[in-house]
């Protein structure tokens, strides 16, 4: 039997090489902070992805455990000492967290207000089955006297006080965004490059998806479909804030879990709003939070984006009117006929 040519061999260990290290996605989906969650890796190296994608999934969990708002965790403790008018030591992460809330807080005029988990409570959205029904006016009112605040801690090194007992603190609205920042720089310690983060639809990405960047759809509020399609690049952030994401409906009337501080009533007269972070340092945390502000300042919405300095954003009215920053628009693929209206 005649031998096979060297150059031969080689060629095959190439084409048999090339075979199995082609780059495809790995995802992994899990349920945690009380939305569906996915990892989708981009690469050649199934193991790695999965130790990688593994890894987040723990931090995942361990944020949930530490800092959930209603179950046994670090900040019911905190909140349980607020109540008692004590003080309390917490992590260094408890820490930083709270005072990076806090600053955001008071950017955003308080719109974004953490320091309101009882007024957030009274609505019910304190349980992962809540029950349609209106708060009790009489609580409602005490809460909104007592004017609970970000303002109202006191926070020096990890020692953790409020000069209002009335402070209950809920990071719901802040969380997800850190855990994006977390995830980001687990992957890329785990020596991932390209990969794509969602918590629910709290998106970032890293790298790219071969030869072409991720693509994500942003979700139309009132339709099972994406409003537009946008190219996210690496080490960008997206972040929305909607009434369709958590909210019951009663008497034919929607009820969303994103709550006016100055009226203790879910918000009105905004759908949804969408912004995107350019990379920067914490990109996925600025992702989350600077939102809740523009959504519940309505019409005044461009002035907190401008704030925070985010110059990529839309909101879509409560009437279903469409507006878009001029540098969003550049880079949207909108659904179906849509004719935004384009702001500075």
């Amino acid at each position: 039997m005649g031998s096979v040519p060297y150059f031969l061999i080689l060629v095959l260990a190439a084409v048999l090489l090339t075979a199995c290290s082609r780059a495809e996605v790995f995802r992994h989906d899990a349920f945690v902070f009380g939305t569906p969650v996915s990892i989708a890796v981009y690469g050649d190296d199934a193991a790695l992805a999965e130790a990688a994608s593994a890894a987040v999934l723990r931090e995942f969990d361990r944020l949930h455990r530490a800092y959930h708002a209603w179950e046994p965790s670090e900040l019911t403790t905190l909140n349980a000492a607020i109540a008692r008018g004590e003080a309390a030591e917490v992590s260094d992460e408890l820490a930083a967290m709270l005072k990076d809330a806090q600053r955001i807080a008071a950017i955003g005029d308080e719109l974004f207000d953490p320091a309101l988990g009882a007024l957030v409570a009274l609505w019910g959205f304190h349980t992962d089955t809540f029950v349609p029904q209106r708060p009790d006016p009489d609580k409602l009112r005490a809460v909104l006297e007592a004017r609970p605040r970000m303002a109202d801690l006191v926070i020096e090194g990890r020692r953790v006080e409020s000069r209002n007992r009335a402070v209950q603190l809920d990071l719901g609205g802040y969380a997800k965004g850190y855990a994006l920042d977390r995830a980001a720089a687990l992957l890329r310690e785990q020596g991932v490059t390209n990969a794509l983060i969602n918590i629910g639809g709290n998106v970032m990405a890293l790298g790219r998806k071969g030869d072409q960047p991720w693509r994500i759809g942003i979700q139309h509020p009132r339709e099972p479909a994406p409003i537009a399609t946008l190219p996210l690049y690496d080490g960008e952030a997206v972040g929305t804030s909607g009434d369709y994401q958590r909210y019951f409906e009663l008497d034919g009337e929607r009820y969303s879990h994103l709550l006016d501080p100055r009226t203790g009533l879910p918000a009105r007269g905004t759908q949804s709003l969408t912004i995107l972070i350019t990379p920067q340092p914490n990109a996925g945390t600025l992702s989350d939070a600077p939102s809740k502000p523009a959504y519940l300042a309505g019409d005044a919405w461009r002035e907190h984006t401008r704030r925070f300095g985010i110059e990529h954003a839309l909101r879509i009215a409560e009437d279903g009117s469409v507006e878009v920053t001029r540098a969003l628009r550049a880079r949207l693929q909108f659904v179906g006929p849509v004719a935004p209206k384009v702001v500075d």
